[in-house]
């Protein structure tokens, strides 16, 4: 269970599972350990679905990010974009606007030396070493200072990443900080898991998943909607608002089968003026 594979960068502990790594399991991906997996089984025994939710989460990141690009904007910032997948936020900004900036931030180091290899030789992506619960540690970062503009407007990608934070981290704070430090014109995407009052047992099977990133270094916190639409304070709401993840703006109309545990996830965009 604790062979290191030889891609591990040295020091990280392989027994302690990790967000980025149980998600990159979620969708397929090859950039985690058994305590991972491990982890995400038990995740799925009482939420089957959860694949269907990162692959939701994904597919409106990058609905949100062509309507960033739609605006003009040119400069990219992806904090926790964990381990990189397929169609990553640079792939699908770099096809309509190949000389835009992308800055992933991350503070997993499997997240971040992945990252690097992908991003090995692309002028205009690149990787920061940061967390999210030090804003300023994001925004002073030489890699954001290097590659984004904050005078210009930046589209903020907060994707799956806020439920993370406890309420004694003061996400809405966080939040706030990383805004006044935006320039007017800037989108703020956010995605985040919701509670389901209305279904008591689906709440009560994604209570059971979240009590399994206890295990992790980031316990998972789901939030009521009214929260998660305060993260836009100062963010003017685009159209149709925070709403289930499927339901922004879809390319296609979403069908009558979607599975109920893919709607707890909610998403919405915003403009700060």
């Amino acid at each position: 269970m604790t062979d290191r594979p030889s891609w591990a960068p040295p020091g990280i502990d392989i027994t302690v599972p990790s967000v980025s790594r149980v998600y990159d399991y979620y969708l397929g991906g090859s950039h985690n350990f058994e305590v991972d997996r491990e982890a995400a089984r038990h995740v799925l025994k009482s939420v089957p679905a959860m694949p269907k939710v990162g692959q939701a989460n994904r597919a409106m990141m990058r609905r949100a990010v062509r309507y960033a690009l739609g605006r003009g904007v040119d400069q990219f910032l992806d904090i926790g974009s964990g381990i990189p997948t397929f169609g990553n936020v640079h792939e699908v900004v770099h096809a309509l606007n190949p000389e835009a900036n992308v800055v992933y931030v991350d503070n997993d180091p499997v997240a971040v030396a992945h990252s690097k290899a992908v991003l090995d030789g692309n002028e205009h992506a690149t990787i920061a070493t940061a967390d999210l619960r030090d804003p300023h540690s994001v925004l002073d970062h030489p890699e954001t200072r290097r590659m984004l503009d904050l005078d210009r407007p930046v589209a903020l990608l907060l994707v799956a990443v806020l439920h993370f934070l406890s309420d004694a981290d003061d996400p809405h704070g966080v939040v706030a900080t990383l805004r006044d430090a935006l320039a007017p014109g800037s989108v703020l995407v956010i995605t985040h898991a919701t509670h389901t009052p209305h279904d008591r047992s689906l709440d009560d099977d994604m209570r059971a998943g979240a009590a399994v990133y206890q295990r992790t270094s980031t316990p998972l916190v789901m939030r009521q909607v009214p929260e998660v639409r305060r993260f836009f304070t100062g963010f003017e709401l685009v159209e149709p608002g925070v709403v289930p993840m499927p339901h922004w703006r879809p390319d296609t109309p979403p069908g009558d089968d979607i599975d109920p545990a893919v709607l707890t996830g909610f998403a919405g965009v915003g403009l700060k003026a």
